[in-house]
């Protein structure tokens, strides 16, 4: 099952405000850019966040799980809380370097 565009547009204003935000189609999931990096995994309607040291405390009650198959451990983020996912987005967006970009073709 894929994820709604309707759940990728609630996400999405739950995070307003914390910087640049839009969303990409990747295999028939979502992956959410904040200011152009890639923060938020969305899969079968579940936000899933990268595993860090600086979301150890506020994500330690939160579950983990596998958002596709061959993919690492993430936290799954409880959306609804508005408050916790702008906090562990901010802190997870501060922690990920801007993506490389990608050589062109010659």
């Amino acid at each position: 099952m894929s994820s709604s565009l309707d759940f990728v547009e609630y996400t999405m204003n739950q995070l307003e405000g914390i910087g640049s935000l839009r969303h990409r189609r990747m295999f028939g999931e979502f992956c959410v850019y904040v200011n152009e990096k890639p923060i938020v995994l969305i899969c079968d309607d579940q936000v899933y966040l990268k595993i860090i040291p600086e979301l150890a405390e506020i994500m330690s009650n939160a579950e983990t799980g596998f958002p596709y198959e061959g993919a690492s451990e993430r936290y799954i983020l409880d959306i609804d809380d508005r408050d916790l996912a702008r906090e562990a987005v901010t802190i997870l967006e501060r922690a990920t370097p801007l993506p490389k970009p990608k050589k062109k073709r010659s």
